[in-house]
């Protein structure tokens, strides 16, 4: 069993020593299943990209933006925000963690 506090700390400090302010870890790969903890340092973003087939995101701390389509979902620790099938992005606002659950094929 995983401790996602933990992991969370673990993430944050690896994005704050990347160069790219970013760091993942999948935490659960199980047939279609992925579950993965995101760190983004403050003002990191994902660029655009295609949803999976299902998805949905939590915030483990900070405060992220999830855009789509040109709009933005402004999200914080605690909430969780399903991903819709349309492109989209992400945007930590401060440092952030987050849990991203997604189910591919």
């Amino acid at each position: 069993m995983e401790d996602l506090v933990q992991l969370a700390d673990e993430q944050a400090a690896k994005a704050a020593a990347s160069a790219h302010g970013r760091s993942a870890h999948l935490l659960i790969h199980d047939g279609p299943l992925r579950q993965t903890v995101i760190a983004l340092t403050a003002g990191t973003a994902l660029d655009e990209h295609n949803a999976p087939v299902a998805a949905s995101l939590q915030v483990l701390r900070g405060r992220v933006s999830l855009t789509i389509t040109g709009r933005r979902e402004e999200l914080s620790t605690g909430q969780l925000h399903p991903i819709p099938q349309e492109r989209h992005g992400l945007l930590a606002h401060v440092d952030s963690v987050v849990l991203l659950t997604a189910v591919t094929n």
